[in-house]
């Protein structure tokens, strides 16, 4: 490990820029949708695939499927 000294200095900063906080409160964090439980038959080669995605990117093959099922009926509910 390659450790470097800091030195510190005592002289000015330059301009300063205030930055907005951008992050949601703790409150926009745990929000929780409401959901539905339903029985759903699907084919044995799309679950692999979701459980496949899902292992790969550390989360439920689930809520792959229902974040999928959303953006779709979000984009279809603007069209009319």
């Amino acid at each position: 490990m390659n450790k470097k000294t800091v030195k510190y200095v005592d002289e000015a900063l330059g301009e300063l820029i205030v930055v907005n906080d951008f992050l949601p409160g703790p409150e926009e964090l745990v929000l929780k949708e409401k959901t539905i439980k339903v029985t759903l038959s699907l084919s044995q080669d799309s679950v692999a695939f979701f459980k496949k995605a899902a292992k790969k990117n550390h989360t439920q093959y689930q809520k792959m499927i229902r974040v999928l099922i959303d953006k779709y009926v979000d984009k279809y509910k603007k069209t009319g």
